[in-house]
């Protein structure tokens, strides 16, 4: 509880689902609690992340399925992205607002500031000092720029979440996540897109044989790709800009996006002046109590070296876990879930547990491959891929899935407990789902 030495017993750098959501635990516990926010309260997620990105794609779902039912359902559809980003607005904007109006009818102390270590227990806030007990860093992660003459030219994904007019035509710099779901989005409201690869692979760390297959959808969709871009610079003329790149090739754009990854917010926070290490690209080094290597100093979330996916549902589950330790209600090390991550993409591609890649080279699983695009339920949405693939151990255990559908996202939300309640044959048998349903579709196969 209180530590009458500090003003607070925790103090969370960021605010965000890292920080929040085992926060407000604890402060019902009887802790006193503080949030420094240097930018929107709620973080990334709500404010220029999932619940925007969500809020955005819920309209080229849609249009994509009538494309899907075209014939069925009369007439076509068409994007008004201006009117799209709006309605984001008007969902998302008060976010920041109501989630600090929560926190503070909770007795929570919302701080508005950049942190910086003065020492260990101590924060430079606003040229004020403030200290605590424990102190957790939630800063997350910010968009990587391309490392390429005139980069400043380039924008990052907050300025395509807030892009009130879809241009003409895009440059998109990557193919992780955050490349190819925006790619889907603005070739569907009418742009014109290529996406600059680094490599001759996107979307690394999913099933490859379903990534070509949603390349080839994306390239059939009219998409560009170009692989090993090799970009030398950006520049503008009065018009457009120019992407410089290979051996003296030109392309000209109305806009450019840099989605060529994230990284850690670390920087200009005083933490090496406090003992506290991190890598550059992974993150904060910490061990398996999230704890830094200063002992009352902590990290969860995107800015966390973990090994993790960086989701939101990874940063909520840290959180969780520091409210529990804090209130000595547990002092064993984190264990994680088999946490499921998915690409909004068209179709979808969604993971979780042991990988395909990693079953296929190991005698300790079994991998069962299902062609689903041919069963009723399938047929009846007018699904063009539906492919899954299961993972089981020797005691036919699921402990890991990936699909590739229009569906792929709720399918393996069905499939959560069964992964990670490690069911057996006779507790898969007692959970009934409803029928008809794409949960019982995965299930059945189970």
């Amino acid at each position: 509880m209180k530590n009458n030495k500090y003003d607070y017993d925790v103090i969370y750098i960021g605010s965000g689902h890292a920080a929040f959501d085992g926060a407000k635990k604890l402060c019902k516990k009887g802790f006193k609690i503080a949030f420094v926010e240097a930018d929107a309260v709620g973080g990334t997620c709500p404010n220029w992340g999932c619940n925007a990105k969500i809020t955005l794609d819920l309209p080229i779902t849609l249009a994509q399925k009538q494309h899907r039912m075209n014939g069925i359902v009369e007439g076509d559809t068409k994007i008004n992205w201006h009117a799209n980003m709006q309605n984001k607005h008007a969902g998302i904007d008060n976010i920041k607002v109501d989630r600090e109006a929560t926190m503070k009818s909770l007795g929570m102390d919302v701080i508005h500031g950049f942190a910086k270590f003065s020492d260990a227990h101590t924060l430079e806030i606003n040229g004020e000092h403030v200290t605590a007990d424990k102190i957790v860093i939630a800063t997350g992660l910010t968009p990587h720029k391309v490392n390429v003459e005139n980069t400043e030219l380039s924008h990052d994904s907050k300025d395509f979440l807030n892009l009130d007019e879809m241009p003409k035509s895009m440059a998109i710099v990557g193919t992780g996540y955050i490349a190819m779901e925006f790619a889907t989005m603005a070739n569907e409201a009418g742009c014109d897109v290529t996406m600059l690869m680094h490599s001759d692979k996107a979307l690394r760390g999913f099933y490859q044989p379903y990534v070509e297959k949603v390349i080839n959808e994306m390239k059939a969709s009219g998409i560009n790709f170009i692989q090993n871009a090799d970009i030398h610079a950006f520049n503008r003329d009065s018009d457009n800009y120019i992407v410089n790149y290979g051996d003296k090739k030109e392309l000209n754009v109305a806009w450019i996006l840099d989605a060529s990854g994230r990284i850690p917010m670390v920087h200009n926070m005083g933490l090496e002046d406090v003992g506290v290490k991190y890598d550059e690209r992974k993150g904060i080094i910490v061990n398996d109590h999230l704890q830094t290597s200063v002992d009352n100093i902590y990290a969860s979330g995107d800015v966390a070296a973990t090994g993790q996916p960086k989701l939101t549902p990874t940063a909520t589950f840290e959180s969780q876990y520091l409210n529990h330790l804090f209130s000595g209600e547990t002092d064993k090390a984190i264990d994680f879930p088999a946490i499921p991550s998915v690409v909004f993409t068209s179709p979808r591609i969604s993971q979780m547990g042991v990988s395909v890649a990693e079953a296929e080279q190991s005698d300790k699983y079994t991998v069962e491959k299902h062609d689903m695009a041919g069963s009723w339920f399938r047929q009846a949405t007018k699904a063009k891929i539906a492919e899954n693939a299961y993972v089981f151990d020797k005691e036919h255990r699921l402990v890991g899935f990936t699909e590739i559908s229009d569906d792929a996202d709720n399918t393996i939300d069905t499939l959560v407990p069964a992964v990670n309640m490690h069911m057996n044959e006779e507790e898969i048998e007692r959970n009934v789902h409803l029928f008809p349903s794409i949960g019982h579709e995965a299930w059945k196969n189970l």
